[in-house]
């Protein structure tokens, strides 16, 4: 079964963009897991221009089903806040300072024995840890010698070649998806899935446990409402 996790860092964007507490941050993740969801995913950056740090300790008193923390480890603040809150799931980044959203994977073979040292850090506190990588070969191999528990495959590129030949957009992420298995890695995956390209993706891709959905979903239940949203990216993925 593929879990679902909302990524709420948009609804902190249009908060922060007003001051104030409009649209309420905590009853807008209670409300995702009222309607369905089975994770919430935040991802802090330096910045704090739309997830703040006071948030994640806001959200971890709330959160009932699992809560995911994504970011750059290289940042000292973000290895505070996560050992501090100890989610089930932290998801490292290779963002660098002031980036707008997440554009690459992991170079797991030059980075490999920094990812070992980090990712001992977070295991030895109890917290699963999924680190961000592309839909290459050689980079889920090195992934799996860092001692992660899972990958998260960065669907940017799928999502933009779909519309043009989904076949050849899937490809390399079913092959990536293969080698992770072989080797016992969990799978995650996010970056501009949405409802035309999720169903497809999901049935396509063996083993996936987690997809982590932010812009898109929270752009459709502008048009489409929260609830009635999540549940169709619910039947995307055969949960509803």
């Amino acid at each position: 079964m593929t879990r679902l996790s909302v990524n709420i860092n948009k609804i902190a964007t249009l908060r922060n963009s007003r001051g104030g507490n409009n649209p309420d941050l905590i009853q807008v993740a209670k409300d995702c897991e009222r309607f369905g969801a089975q994770g919430i995913t935040v991802h802090p950056r330096p910045d704090e221009r739309h997830i703040r740090y006071q948030d994640v300790f806001d959200l971890k008193k709330i959160v009932t089903t699992e809560f995911n923390i994504e970011g750059n480890c290289q940042e000292q603040k973000f290895i505070e806040l996560v050992l501090a809150n100890k989610p089930e799931q932290v998801t490292l980044v290779p963002d660098i300072l002031g980036q707008i959203t997440s554009n690459h994977g992991w170079d797991t073979i030059t980075n490999q024995q920094y990812l070992t040292d980090i990712i001992k850090v977070f295991k030895n506190a109890g917290i699963r840890v999924s680190i961000f990588v592309d839909p290459v070969d050689e980079m889920v191999e090195g992934a799996a010698k860092t001692g992660t528990d899972r990958i998260e495959l960065y669907t940017e590129a799928y999502a933009h070649q779909y519309q043009h030949n989904k076949e050849l957009a899937i490809a390399p992420y079913v092959k990536a998806a293969e080698v992770a298995k072989k080797l016992g890695l969990g799978i995650n995956a996010g970056h501009d899935l949405d409802l035309q390209n999720l169903k497809y993706f999901s049935e396509n891709i063996p083993g996936l446990d987690e997809v982590s959905i932010g812009h898109a979903l929270i752009s459709d239940a502008l048009y489409y409402g929260l609830e009635n949203t999540i549940q169709m990216y619910l039947r995307c993925l055969g949960l509803n």
